[in-house]
């Protein structure tokens, strides 16, 4: 089996994200959109939706998934997937949170830039 490597940044404090809000960081391969549920649970995606490229930072929380602000689209935190009736997938990133700080694996930046 191949290895796969994982590189972790700090992008800051679990507090810094809202509970069911959302904060953007922003890389060379675009922006990341990391949201924060009821449960504490923290996820990251690519802040572009699927349908239209809205902002889904700038959408509702709910549960474990985001409906963005421009055309009602639900997007699942865990998977990236387009719920319900519509079809199409948002590119997720790994994140953990140690010590109450968020770290992000950088190394799976790059296939942002060509989703």
């Amino acid at each position: 089996m191949k290895s796969v490597s994982q590189t972790w940044q700090d992008v800051g404090a679990l507090d810094d994200i809202p509970t069911l809000g959302a904060r953007v960081v922003k890389t060379a391969f675009g922006c990341i959109a990391m949201f924060r549920t009821e449960a504490d649970e923290v996820f990251a995606l690519n802040d572009r939706c699927p349908h239209k490229g809205g902002p889904l930072s700038q959408g509702i929380v709910h549960g474990r998934s985001v409906t963005c602000p421009l055309h009602n689209w639900v997007i699942d935190l865990s998977t990236g997937d387009a719920m319900g009736a519509d079809s199409g997938h948002v590119e997720t990133v790994a994140i953990k949170v140690e010590a109450g700080r968020i770290l992000l694996d950088i190394a799976t930046l790059p296939r942002l830039a060509a989703a």
